[in-house]
């Protein structure tokens, strides 16, 4: 069983993250399953990456920033680990410890899915790194929302949003995002859920409820779940 700070799984809060291609609708589905468990009477925080601190927004800022210009991998790699040290350790570790159900809008996977696929940057030397900035921390349950980037990206330009840097990126960046994403839920299909966001908003939600209900039936807890 997974300890943090001497504090078995089964005494902290829930650690849940959801990870998918800006226009994925993760933002949805955050706020759907945040009142579903509130509905099931956890206490729930919601942050996101990179931020969730006020330094780590202020880095956001400067990542997500077109006039940034030319940021190399590494630099921008570095800079979502600056954000997600802080984030753990001000934020997400003090609220599990308090018996707190977290939900992130993106961690440590995106770094894998992003610099790691997107930027090429290796697997290895970013999950090596995110080890460092997480403390060694994981999500306990990680969803996934697949969509492919053509769709992603309709989607957003839909809503007349004005594209950040990540987000107008090339198709084949995208692309590799996804992949890598996909390389991941191979390689952890026991944290990680694919989720098939093509469908509708409802569609997509009953998926995600399906398989919390699974993950916590798995744990052994019999919580009163709607």
């Amino acid at each position: 069983m997974m300890l943090l700070h001497g504090i078995s799984t089964m005494d902290r809060g829930l650690f849940i993250t959801v990870e998918g291609l800006d226009g994925s609708g993760k933002t949805t589905q955050i706020a759907k399953l945040k009142g579903y468990l509130e509905d099931n009477g956890h206490i729930v925080y919601l942050t996101r990456e990179p931020g969730g601190t006020p330094l780590a927004e202020r880095i956001r800022d400067i990542i997500l920033d077109k006039s940034s210009g030319n940021v190399l991998p590494l630099t921008e790699f570095f800079l979502y680990l600056a954000c997600r040290y802080q984030h753990t350790y001000e934020v997400i570790k003090p609220k599990l410890e308090q018996n707190v159900f977290v939900i992130s809008d993106r961690y440590a996977d995106s770094s894998v899915a992003y610099q790691g696929g997107g930027r090429e940057l290796t697997r290895n030397l970013v999950m090596t790194f995110n080890k460092v900035a997480t403390g060694g921390l994981e999500p306990d349950l990680t969803f996934f929302i697949d969509l492919t980037p053509e769709e992603a990206i309709k989607r957003i330009e839909k809503t007349g949003k004005t594209k950040d840097r990540l987000e107008d990126q090339s198709i084949s960046f995208h692309q590799r995002v996804r992949e890598g994403y996909i390389e991941l839920c191979e390689l952890f299909p026991d944290r990680i859920k694919r989720i098939d966001g093509e469908g509708s908003a409802e569609e997509v939600w009953e998926a995600i409820r399906k398989e919390y209900s699974i993950f916590w039936s798995n744990k052994g807890v019999n919580d009163h779940e709607k």
